[in-house]
């Protein structure tokens, strides 16, 4: 069996300074605690908090903090993620740190969460890495769990367990605990979906096994949560199927046809009938908005 132990953080998270401290204290607690964990996760902009005001260079303190904690307590570390400025950009990014204190790669959000995360940049790469005589890892950021596409790619890569730090604090935290399980069962992998507290969130994170199934539901406190995986389950889902039943990474393979949707070139008419990605608007204002940006011809009852 190839057992290994993942612990999710959820913790408090502050928008006004910095939470780094607190993070190397949780996870000195978390190692005292449950010294058999193997790969510690953090949540999405755990260190900083959700204002791009306080984006980071990489490589910098924030690193070098965490690479130190990684190799202190000899684990594989994802400290969730922090604002990246490079020059006039800023991204969401997260960072991968073997047990020796080496960043083995970082990742870029591909989908922010617009119109909402204003002002940062999408990345354009994925991320997967090896854990030797584990396996294959994958990391998404939380919005990006909402397009599809981007974990089933990650599972036509080879990832096993996908690392999914979040900062949800909405009401939708609900239909992102059915996504959490979908994607786990169609593409036969772990989801580790671990959100903060306070301004980093509502909580209640989520780990998933490769049947859809919830392993660890977290509620809406600070807590801990380490879960032993077993990577054959994973083997024997793919080869065998969800529940001995449907096939998806296989019949994927075996019938991926041609998605025209995705070429640069389809024209997408009905998704461009459905107004520019701006916050919901009062109907005054809108009909105000789409005259001055001359997008549509308004409605004689929006005019």
């Amino acid at each position: 069996m190839k057992s290994f132990t993942i612990a999710g953080i959820q913790m408090k998270v502050s928008a006004t300074h910095s939470n780094v401290e607190m993070m190397k204290l949780k996870l000195d607690i978390c190692m005292n605690v449950y010294p058999a964990v193997d790969l510690v996760l953090f949540s999405e902009l755990c260190g900083y908090g959700p204002l791009t005001y306080y984006a980071q260079e990489m490589p910098g303190h924030f690193e070098t903090e965490m690479q130190a904690m990684a190799k202190k307590h000899k684990i594989w570390l994802v400290p969730g993620s922090i604002f990246e400025k490079v020059e006039d950009k800023i991204y969401n990014t997260a960072i991968v740190i073997n047990p020796q204190g080496e960043v083995v790669s970082r990742y870029r959000k591909m989908f922010p969460f617009y119109p909402y995360e204003v002002g940062v940049t999408p990345g354009s790469d994925f991320c997967i890495f090896d854990i030797p005589n584990v396996g294959r890892f994958g990391v998404s950021i939380c919005y990006d769990m909402w397009f599809p596409e981007t974990i089933r790619t990650l599972a036509v890569m080879g990832a096993e367990v996908i690392l999914h730090p979040t900062m949800t604090g909405t009401m939708d935290r609900d239909i992102e605990h059915s996504i959490d399980q979908t994607m786990a069962a169609v593409n036969q992998c772990y989801f580790f979906d671990i959100n903060g507290l306070d301004s980093g969130g509502i909580g209640r994170s989520t780990i998933c096994g490769p049947d859809g199934r919830v392993l660890y539901q977290a509620g809406s406190t600070e807590e801990i949560m380490p879960v032993e995986i077993d990577l054959e389950r994973v083997k024997q889902s793919r080869e065998k199927g969800v529940m001995r039943l449907g096939q998806p990474l296989k019949s994927f393979r075996d019938h991926i046809g041609d998605f025209s949707i995705y070429d640069k070139d389809y024209k997408l008419d009905y998704l461009d009938s459905l107004g520019p990605l701006i916050k919901p608007q009062k109907v005054e204002q809108l009909a105000e908005l789409h005259k001055l940006e001359g997008k549509i011809q308004m409605p004689r009852d929006l005019v």
